[in-house]
């Protein structure tokens, strides 16, 4: 019988979890870990929530797609049959989703034979519905999406066991009373998305599918601090990705390759028996597994195009080189860009507002894993900067991106500001 697939996912998450070394309370993720197989190099296709998931739904990028910018802002995509949801029912399988999905205005359109009722996003709504879904004997096999509105912002108020005394805030974020508070808000939602999927995770136990039943968990893209969410840096687009289940994706193991997100959906297809669609940009994960091979990629790319406003980026990440060109001149950061909260406020409240962002970018991630020093005017670096620019061009010719032809344009009745007519 082919296996379930339960595909478990969280807004502004990153790695920030424990199962990346994070200290913030997330048994739940912990103890599927240790079972499973964590991926410690994965990223998204996007910083932004929309153009993240179409990506990863679909197996291609968001401009090959149509999402450029977010759902609920006018952005769509051009064809929703090529959602893995329709891909996966016309192969037999029992679609369901339970809670959010942040790719279309209208969920019905993306192939789910049952949209499961909930009062609302959050963990404490979707997790029993999810729960009772798996608890019903479901139809064999099926896919269930589970998506928490959990660790986007607002924050919910810290409870005793965040203290903020004792904790640090993200890497690119100052320490100070203020972010440390933050941070507090952010360690008391991750445990509700915690708690969410523990129950997800115990309901599959109850039914006694687990041997059959593969499942992923993964966030869209960085934390929705300062520096992170909206940003092509490794903190914008680095995810967590956590896989149990048939495939060899078992045994606590930690795989350290390069990978995307984006092969997700030619490892569902694999596993699953299906044959896959035509122009997926990912490969399959299980050669990582079966041993077959240790590296799948030289380089994954990203891209931002619309969140708020307009501001074209595309990168190149390899082993140890990041790139990221901007195709919009601007001598200060959109700060809409980034969401509301303590750590922004404190931040713009110093002039971090008024930073410019240089049009190329070259990050030598090995001695500078923060992406401080831009090298791209560094003679030394000069072979390296002329390589990535090539891999950046082909990989746009080779998808079509639409900022070769110039400026993007947004559809019509977007609402989205600084977008080129």
């Amino acid at each position: 019988m082919r296996p379930n697939v339960i595909y478990v996912n969280s807004h502004d998450t990153g790695r920030y979890v424990r199962p990346y070394g994070y200290p913030v309370a997330t048994p739940g993720l912990q103890q599927f870990a240790e079972e499973g197989v964590v991926f410690r190099r994965a990223f998204s296709a996007s910083p932004t929530c929309s153009p993240s998931r179409a990506a990863l739904l679909t197996g291609r990028y968001p401009h090959e797609v149509g999402m450029l910018g977010l759902s609920h802002r006018g952005f769509s995509l051009t064809d929703h049959h090529q959602h893995l949801s329709h891909v996966l029912r016309t192969a037999g399988y029992r679609t369901a989703l339970a809670g959010l999905q942040h790719v279309a205005q209208d969920p019905t359109e993306l192939g789910y034979d049952e949209i499961l009722p909930v009062p609302s996003h959050s963990a404490g709504d979707v997790a029993p519905a999810a729960a009772d879904f798996l608890a019903s004997a479901p139809e064999q096999p099926f896919y269930l999406e589970v998506g928490f509105f959990e660790t986007h912002r607002p924050y919910p108020t810290p409870e005793p066991a965040d203290d903020p005394r004792y904790l640090q805030p993200p890497t690119p974020v100052p320490d100070s009373p203020e972010t440390r508070e933050d941070m507090a808000g952010y360690s008391s939602s991750v445990r509700r998305f915690d708690d969410g999927v523990g129950q997800v995770l115990d309901a599959v136990e109850r039914a006694g599918i687990a041997d059959d039943t593969l499942v992923i968990c993964t966030t869209d893209h960085g934390l929705a601090f300062p520096n992170m969410k909206c940003t092509l840096s490794d903190d914008g687009i680095g995810v967590m990705l956590m896989m149990r289940g048939p495939g060899g994706f078992t045994g606590g193991t930690v795989n350290d390759a390069l990978v995307s997100q984006l092969d997700l959906f030619p490892t569902i297809c694999e596993i699953a028996g299906i044959s896959p669609s035509e122009g997926l940009r990912g490969r399959s994960l299980r050669p990582l597994m079966d041993g077959r091979e240790d590296h799948l990629h030289d380089a994954v790319h990203a891209e931002l195009t619309y969140h708020v406003d307009y501001q074209p980026q595309r990168c190149v990440r390899t082993d140890r080189f990041k790139y990221i060109r901007s195709f919009r001149q601007l001598d200060h950061r959109i700060l809409e860009h980034t969401d509301a909260g303590a750590s922004k406020q404190y931040l713009a409240a110093r002039g971090w507002g008024d930073q410019g962002q240089e049009q190329e970018m070259l990050f030598d991630l090995l001695l500078d894993p923060h992406e401080a020093h831009n090298l791209v005017s560094d003679g030394e670096h000069a072979d390296t900067v002329e390589g990535m620019r090539a891999r950046m061009e082909s990989w746009m010719r080779l998808t079509d991106d639409p900022l070769l032809r110039g400026p993007v344009p947004a559809p019509p009745g977007a609402n989205v500001q600084g977008a080129p007519s």
